[in-house]
């Protein structure tokens, strides 16, 4: 693997600004978007419920998991 250059804050936006490509700058591996870990919460729902939330989730064409993250985010938003 390649080692990473140094460079400054400056040097990188002027290389932003003039389009070049500036992910070899980057290490993604450690990239986290803050408040965005994930964490596992269990809802049960009676089963017509369910097949409405399939339903809905098929005419969008996302998962039942989407649809449910999408409702709750618009509300929380």
């Amino acid at each position: 693997m390649k080692a990473r250059e140094t460079i400054t804050a400056e040097e990188l936006d002027e290389k932003f600004d003039n389009g070049e490509d500036v992910s070899a700058y980057f290490d993604w591996s450690k990239m986290r978007r803050p408040n965005q870990e994930a964490r596992r919460v269990n809802v049960d729902f009676p089963a017509w419920m369910v097949q409405g939330l399939d339903k809905e989730a098929g005419r969008l064409g996302v998962t039942r998991q989407s649809l449910i993250k999408m409702w709750i985010a618009e509300k929380l938003g």
